[in-house]
């Protein structure tokens, strides 16, 4: 018998490419989504950062800047912000003033240049309240007995006739004189004693602590100004 002739069929068979180590495709695709994941999540989080640590500097900045305000109010008077201070450094609150203590020793005149240097004057007392404010300050101030501070009061313009800096004349039922004060001693200068200087290291009885002296003897002084609006 003759053999019968077979013909095969030419079949080609093709392997993808990319994947010749046999693993699985799904596998990379998911490792490659879990990697922009994390840098979106990174990327989104530096955003926030950012944003938050320019929001603060702004806030600092504003703080530092911004001038204190006070609230305004209808009733009751506006309403001061206690956060803000009411004098500058150095200087003290007391009854809506701010009072300064020098402790250099100067004439009169070259205290009161002082005091304007600093945008206020020499002291003008206008009531007892602020004498005995004045007297129990200067009382842990003082050195000496004889160590006082010069006021803003003088009758260097007219003999006998006291006027205060802001040339108010002094109410003579609101006086602070001590004993046989004023007295106009000429013994150290032939002017008299034309400016008054105030202090008692012991306490003064009945707030009594002016006493007249030349306006050309060194002391130390009291300034004075209104609190920040």
């Amino acid at each position: 018998m003759a053999e019968a002739e077979v013909l095969y069929s030419d079949i080609k068979f093709k392997r993808a490419r990319g994947n010749t180590d046999g693993s699985k495709q799904p596998a990379a695709s998911n490792r490659r989504s879990g990697v922009t994941s994390e840098r979106v999540a990174l990327l989104v989080l530096s955003v926030l950062l950012a944003a938050a640590v320019t929001a603060l500097g702004v806030t600092q900045i504003l703080s530092k800047t911004e001038p204190c305000k006070v609230e305004q109010t209808s009733k009751p008077p506006p309403v001061r912000d206690e956060a803000c201070p009411r004098c500058e450094d150095g200087w003290e609150p007391h009854g809506g003033k701010c009072y300064f203590f020098s402790s250099v020793t100067l004439t009169w005149d070259q205290s009161r240049t002082e005091c304007r240097s600093m945008r206020g004057d020499l002291v003008v007392i206008n009531n007892r309240e602020e004498q005995r404010f004045l007297v129990s300050r200067l009382r842990g101030k003082m050195d000496t007995h004889d160590d006082r501070f010069w006021i803003g009061l003088t009758d260097s313009k007219n003999e006998s006739e006291w006027l205060w800096v802001d040339d108010t004349r002094l109410n003579t039922s609101l006086t602070f004189w001590r004993d046989y004060e004023p007295n106009n001693l000429k013994y150290d200068n032939s002017d008299g004693e034309d400016c008054v200087r105030m202090g008692q290291k012991k306490g003064a009885e009945e707030l009594k602590a002016w006493k007249d002296e030349s306006c050309k003897s060194p002391q130390k002084s009291i300034c004075e100004k209104p609190e920040k609006a």
